[in-house]
């Protein structure tokens, strides 16, 4: 991170279902992060799955990180410089980011389903598990230099933010966010401020029908999705604030990704890309599932000419068989736990950090 940039964390939710014990553990992990460095905390609502996005999480997630003693300055309940908070807000951003990904001819259209992918004989597993795009739909063009030791380090927000792509990024922010310039004084959450983002929740609600509508009518041809292409055999570097030097290879340990989803919705990397970029976040905190998400991330920080945040990946709170907490381990919700009458410093008791997090 630059000494001369202020601190600046995130909480990025999903509302598709309760959140669990590993997901407060994470979220604490980078509340205390933040506070040690006196900098803003920041809550954003990644709503864009609107198939399995529900109205009654997103009330609950306010709930429940308020009740296990979360606290930011920034929010969709609270306001900010940076807003909206709600990724459904912003796909405005998100389209001006997909140009100029277009323009520079990192990305191609794919009418690969899901289905032809996972049959693919040819098709490995990348690092993560998923299954690495056999290239079907890849054209010949390519944008990246051919270099066999290219390398490509990342030393987080030491970088530069291109002047030309961020004025981009603010323009496609202020056409889509019609309010104040001046930062105000965060207001303490009320239940004014709850109502507001339950009334954006219900236009999500509304446009989650509004997409499964128009799926269900799409027969022939299918709708192309937007994948971008890596530089084979590029290793990418960077150093973790938890576990160290990480390096993993383009078309190796991870391949071709979606960036925008066939159904006309950003996915998962780009959105959060174009975000942390957007809301200045110098340090990302998340789990360790995410490590070789990091190195497609970057791959597009540069594609983008952004700057990229620094990285601290936390080890995966696990339940009593060693599976890794999800959204269906109802028993360990913050909601389940919170109904049983838990007290979330006794939960926050029981964590014990591995001497690499200190």
């Amino acid at each position: 991170m630059n000494p001369a940039s202020p601190y600046r964390g995130r909480l990025a939710p999903s509302p598709t279902g309760y959140l669990h014990l590993g997901h407060a553990r994470t979220f604490w992990r980078a509340q205390e992060r933040a506070r040690a460095r006196g900098g803003t905390l920041i809550l954003r609502n990644e709503d864009l799955d609107a198939v399995r996005f529900k109205l009654e999480f997103v009330g609950a997630m306010l709930e429940d990180l308020h009740w296990f003693g979360f606290a930011w300055s920034e929010g969709p309940d609270v306001g900010g410089e940076y807003g909206p908070y709600n990724q459904s807000e912003r796909l405005g951003i998100y389209r001006a980011a997909l140009e100029k990904l277009r323009a520079g001819n990192f990305v191609y259209p794919c009418t690969c389903s899901r289905k032809d992918i996972q049959t693919a004989v040819t098709a490995p597993h990348a690092a993560d598990d998923e299954v690495i795009y056999p290239g079907t739909c890849r054209p010949e063009c390519d944008p990246w230099p051919v270099a066999s030791d290219a390398r490509l380090e990342w030393t987080g927000m030491s970088a530069q933010l291109n002047s030309s792509s961020q004025v981009e990024v603010e323009q496609a922010r202020s056409h889509q966010e019609p309010r104040s310039s001046r930062r105000e004084e965060a207001p303490s959450p009320s239940a004014e401020s709850s109502q507001s983002l339950l009334t954006s929740a219900a236009t999500m609600q509304g446009t989650k029908t509004r997409i499964l509508r128009a799926t269900s009518a799409r027969h022939s041809p299918r709708p192309a999705s937007w994948r971008f292409r890596v530089p084979d055999g590029e290793v990418i570097s960077f150093t973790d604030g938890n576990f160290g030097r990480q390096n993993f290879v383009a078309g190796g340990d991870f391949g071709d990704f979606v960036v925008w989803r066939g159904d006309d919705v950003p996915a998962y990397q780009l959105a959060c890309v174009v975000d942390d970029a957007a809301m200045r976040i110098t340090e990302v905190v998340r789990g360790a599932d995410l490590l070789v998400s990091t190195a497609r991330q970057l791959l597009l920080y540069r594609a983008l000419e952004l700057a990229a945040p620094d990285f601290c990946h936390c080890e995966l709170l696990r339940d009593q068989a060693g599976q890794r907490l999800a959204k269906r381990h109802d028993a360990l919700s913050l909601r389940q736990l919170r109904a049983q009458g838990a007290a979330p410093a006794d939960l926050r008791a029981s964590w014990a950090y591995p001497q690499a997090q200190a």
